[in-house]
């Protein structure tokens, strides 16, 4: 059993809030992922190549910047997580919200760009099997 559940108003309230988080979070996310994607780019086109050169600085660049990004992006999960949801996809700005529907514990689903809350899913499920309220 959870600590709390969540009503769609409850969660409703919290939108403008998500939406913060997730403005500074998700793109975050993305530069991280790519800056990581280029250091594995790099990492293979020395192992195809049997050894090479490693552009130093490129690398600790990629390196830092997936670093401070990461960091970042730990802040906002921490923070949603704090409000009491449950970060699921950071790519699409899903956080799901503990809730009792007609006695059965599933989960409210939010993704970012949505100003109500309007589907739930169970806890097995994910986004694609969201249902209408």
């Amino acid at each position: 059993m959870t600590e709390r559940y969540f009503t769609p108003a409850d969660v409703e309230k919290l939108i403008p809030a998500l939406t913060r988080i997730m403005d500074e979070v998700m793109p975050a996310y993305r530069e991280a992922n790519a800056a990581r994607e280029r250091r594995e780019a790099e990492q293979q086109r020395i192992a195809v190549s049997g050894g090479g050169v490693v552009d130093r600085a490129a690398w600790r660049a990629d390196t830092e910047l997936a670093e401070r990004l990461t960091q970042r992006v730990r802040k906002g999960v921490d923070r949603i997580l704090s409000l009491g949801g449950a970060p699921k996809d950071l790519g699409l700005g899903l956080v799901d919200f503990p809730h009792l529907r007609e006695g059965a514990e599933v989960n409210l689903c939010w993704k970012y760009g949505e100003t109500e809350i309007r589907h739930w899913h169970g806890l097995d499920e994910g986004y694609a099997a969201r249902k209408p309220l």
